[in-house]
């Protein structure tokens, strides 16, 4: 059970969970190139016992950003190839009748599927038909599978990444907004500058085989888990958090006039709850014992953008949901501490 930061302790493991971020940045640029922002706001999901959306043109290391990850934190990876004729039991598992060698008599065996694993790289989630869909959605919210009434505990941590395409939308399934608030995160995961695509040519295309070391285990961040949910928050960043998401609303008679032009439908009080968790967990990887308002600014994006329904009026004026959120930011004062 999480508890608020106390005692030397709780110090001592915020200073680890400091250091281990940094070990761990350091241990993934021998595979990865660049992507600092792209890693540290997976970590921060993963101390939120969040879940990512990831959207990205192909060819630019997703998968293996995903599993570098896992072989670093020494969590058990899974993949699964999202396609049309991908069927639920494919993700969670089957039933196969199972005969005893000595008795002859035959018995039900459940099989476990890959989303039994710690890190789920859920790839292309939006080729898949919303049945589908559905069926990892269940297991990111509740933990757990169930099959022919009976429940299967999902290890802990449990993470899942999603990806989508973002240029190629013909024979998909856009995942719908309530599906898409499931998620706490939505990154774009953006191509390398000029100098990073260098070195990724230079290591991919030599005989360089770069090996990664262990950093942190599953128990280790089930601890740091407990201990982001610990962590104080000052009541004016609260408030400037539900503000924030409050003014999204275009019902909120204290959104602006531009969110009632622009925004067809706002976010709701998950995103207040998930700017909070994220910006504690921001806090704790920059080595401050509370976040403040700047951790929360940081987060806005990255929690917001997957949440705004944008109007035509904003599509006939090419204002994107990103601009509308760099303005919110910039016109939503936080409350002064008396």
């Amino acid at each position: 059970m999480a508890k608020n930061i106390k005692s030397a302790d709780d110090v001592d493991s915020v200073n680890r969970l400091t250091k281990s971020f940094k070990d761990l940045r350091s241990e993934l640029a021998h595979v990865i190139v660049g992507q600092d922002d792209i890693i540290e706001h997976l970590f921060i999901t993963l101390l939120s016992r969040g879940h990512c959306l990831l959207v990205g043109v192909p060819g630019l290391a997703k998968t293996l950003l995903i599993k570098t990850l896992a072989q670093a934190l020494e969590l058990k990876f899974s993949r699964i190839q999202f396609t049309p004729d991908l069927m639920p039991s494919d993700i969670t598992g089957t039933e196969i009748i199972e005969e005893n060698v000595t008795t002859k008599s035959k018995a039900f065996k459940f099989v476990k599927g890959p989303v039994f694993a710690n890190i789920i790289l859920a790839d292309e989630i939006n080729r898949t038909p919303p049945k589908t869909q559905a069926a990892l959605l269940e297991a990111m919210q509740e933990h757990h599978v169930t099959t022919a009434g009976q429940t299967y505990i999902l290890d802990e941590p449990f993470f899942v990444l999603a990806t989508q395409n973002p240029i190629e939308q013909e024979g998909t399934y856009p995942l719908p907004e309530a599906q898409l608030d499931r998620f706490m995160l939505n990154l774009w995961l953006d191509y390398p500058s000029f100098k990073e695509e260098v070195q990724i040519v230079k290591t991919t295309t030599s005989k360089y085989d770069a090996s990664v070391e262990s950093i942190l285990s599953a128990q280790d961040i089930i601890g740091f888990q407990n201990l982001v949910r610990g962590v104080p928050v000052a009541d004016n960043v609260i408030e400037y958090s539900v503000k924030l998401a409050e003014s999204t609303r275009p019902s909120s008679s204290d959104a602006p006039s531009y969110i009632k032009n622009w925004i067809r439908w706002g976010a709701g009080p998950r995103a207040s709850q998930y700017l909070i968790l994220a910006a504690k967990a921001r806090a704790i990887l920059h080595g401050k014992f509370t976040p403040d308002i700047d951790d929360v600014k940081a987060m806005a994006e990255p929690v917001l953008r997957h949440r705004l329904v944008t109007s035509f009026n904003a599509e006939a004026e090419g204002v994107s949901a990103i601009q509308i959120i760099e303005k919110l930011v910039r016109d939503v004062k936080p409350k002064s501490v008396s």
